[in-house]
């Protein structure tokens, strides 16, 4: 009787603990000067398809760490798996470890699925603590699912661990480690499966080279399984040919006993050119036997790594802070842009563009060539168009020439960008307070307490600020410095106040005019020259009634002077045919004062003079 068997190889990823099954992807990326190495063992004592004397695993099985001193660990990952929908807790060393993630994948024969399960955890932190030294796992247990299904019979019994070590070494060249991870079959139904690496620079192909990690592989069943790259089938003579890739073997180690279990590499430098860009995985099964019968066995691909020496860079981009102002559709921006993850640097002049909306509103640039690891920030002043909102969907893109295009090759083609939400801070309504009149003091303007007048209609202690412009007040310029002793320059004059009320302000206007006011007549003056009621000085009137009209009559009612806004009486007669320019005598005069004022008409009365 022939039995059926898989082949089952482990790629990584990292998710919540669930169970489900991975279409493979990119995992985890590595740019710098790593590699990395593998460690593991299998747990069944025979390769099950030659040997059917046993059923159920080994309690435990170790392997050796044996790392060089100028190896720094990255990144450690442990995989176990198995028969069955999975056992989510081993021991490590002593070690309690529970599963990150569980895949599972079914496989059906006849009537009957079977489940085959690999669990993830990342463990570098332990390695990292650990070090080199014997490394040995152990309660592995499917002892359920061997007993309830018939895996022994159909000698699909299997289980195993492996742990990765992506290491970094300044003596390494600059390399870009890519990670892959899922969980899908292929079979004679869907008999191949490719995987596409992009973003890539090969600039040495020294030391290339791929490997994997498979479950369930037999040495003595050989239906065109391959691994090829580039359209080259890939093989490691005399552990691995090219039409048996997985068959119970650790390239590490050199052993041929890894039963059930797959723990390889190839060097791949004659499949990979100088200056390729992409490079295209392809596994396969299938093939027909001595017979003429077409025949494949099943394989449940998990893990691929390659180790490329490829040299790009890899832009992105942080919104590190912004600053808006209240009623201003200005931001100023402060960004940071990052090469980091990557292999090379990030030539100067790297277009930068800012979409508002996505709308383009701005463009930069960087400023000096960015080395690996390294950033530069930078700061631009966008100004954001009316059409499109107060709460805005701001977008920075390094590698943006501004249509959506970018300049510079990278590792990564998607990650140049990052989005933030801005909502403006929108011009508050501006509050209205009664107007404030006082009397003309001269020339249209009068003295003010604005401080008095703002407080009486408004009950707040401090925070408040005087302007005789919005625009002042926008821009904080020419605050008023004296407001409780302030002399309008208009009539009316229109005072804008600022309150503080974080994160923005509340504006409030009111009016100051200036009105003539009733004059004031005094009863005499004593123009003899003693510094003291020299003019017959009117109250209110000069430079306020600027249109004034003032008659100086005797007691015979002879006219003897006329009087104007700059013509003052200081009892000199300036009217009829005698005594021009003298001294009028002591005596009562009788006054007409005309203000030309449509509030106010004529006023008259008595003065006296007096030496």
């Amino acid at each position: 009787m022939r039995f059926i068997k898989s082949v089952f190889i482990l790629f990584i990823f990292v998710f919540t603990t669930s169970s489900f099954a991975q279409d493979i992807q990119l995992f985890q990326q590595f740019n710098g000067r790593y590699d990395y190495t593998a460690i593991g063992n299998t747990l069944n004592p025979f390769e099950n398809n030659l040997d059917q004397s046993f059923c159920f695993p080994l309690e435990s099985s170790s392997a050796d760490l044996n790392l060089s001193t100028s190896n720094t660990i990255t990144a450690a990952y442990l995989y176990w798996a198995g028969s069955g929908s999975g056992d989510t807790n081993v021991t490590l060393n002593g070690l309690s470890v529970d599963a990150d993630d569980t895949y599972t994948v079914d496989y059906i024969e006849g009537t009957t699925t079977y489940t085959y399960f690999s669990c993830y955890t990342d463990i570098t932190s332990f390695i990292i603590s650990e070090g080199n030294t014997t490394y040995q796992l152990s309660d592995l247990d499917i002892t359920d699912a061997l007993t309830n299904t018939n895996y022994c019979t159909n000698r699909t019994n299997f289980a195993g661990w492996s742990i990765y070590i992506v290491y970094e070494d300044a003596a390494l060249p600059l390399n870009q480690v890519n990670l892959y991870q899922g969980l899908e079959i292929i079979n004679r139904n869907n008999q191949e499966k490719i995987i596409e690496i992009d973003n890539l620079n090969v600039i040495d192909n020294v030391g290339a080279k791929i490997g994997f990690l498979a479950w369930e592989g037999d040495n003595s069943l050989n239906f065109g399984e391959s691994l090829s790259i580039n359209n080259n089938v890939i093989s490691n003579p005399p552990l691995n040919l090219g039409d048996n890739a997985f068959n119970g073997t650790n390239t590490f180690t050199n052993s041929s006993t890894f039963y059930n279990c797959d723990l390889d590499v190839y060097d791949i430098q004659d499949n990979i050119a100088i200056g390729d860009t992409s490079a295209t995985i392809k596994l396969t099964t299938g093939d027909f036997d001595e017979n003429g019968q077409f025949r494949a066995d099943l394989i449940i691909i998990n893990n691929i790594i390659t180790v490329l020496n490829s040299q790009l860079p890899d832009a992105t981009i942080v919104l590190d802070d912004f600053i808006i102002n209240c009623g201003d559709r200005t931001v100023v921006v402060d960004y940071t842009v990052f090469n980091v993850n990557s292999t090379d640097i990030l030539p100067a002049n790297t277009p930068i563009a800012f979409y508002a909306e996505g709308t383009l509103v701005g463009q930069s640039q960087t400023q000096n060539d960015i080395a690996i690891d390294a950033s530069e920030s930078g700061t631009i002043t966008l100004t954001l168009p009316d059409d499109i909102g107060d709460i805005i969907l701001l977008t920075l893109a390094v590698d943006d020439d501004g249509t959506g295009a970018g300049t510079v090759a990278e590792i990564i083609e998607t990650n140049n960008s990052t989005d933030s939400i801005i909502e403006l801070l929108v011009l508050p309504p501006i509050l209205m307070l009664p107007k404030h009149l006082e009397c003309n003091e001269g020339f249209n303007s009068a003295t003010f307490n604005l401080v008095d007048i703002f407080l009486s209609s408004e009950n707040i202690e401090s925070g408040f600020f005087f302007y005789e412009s919005l625009e002042d007040l926008e821009a904080n310029d020419n605050e008023l410095i004296n407001p409780e002793n302030y002399s309008n320059s208009n009539n009316p004059q229109t005072i804008y106040v600022k309150v503080d009320n974080p994160p923005c302000y509340d504006i409030y206007e009111f009016q100051v005019l200036v009105e003539n006011c009733p004059p004031y007549v005094p009863d005499g003056f004593s123009p003899n020259d003693d510094g003291t009621n020299d003019w017959f000085n009117i109250q209110g009137l000069y430079d306020i009634f600027e249109e004034h009209e003032l008659k100086i009559f005797n007691r015979y009612g002879t006219l003897i002077f006329e009087g104007d806004n700059d013509k003052k009486w200081h009892g000199l007669v300036n009217r009829g045919l005698n005594n021009h320019g003298n001294i009028v005598p002591v005596g009562t005069y009788f006054y007409i004062l005309n203000p030309n004022d449509s509030n106010y008409g004529p006023l008259m009365g008595w003065v006296y003079v007096s030496y």
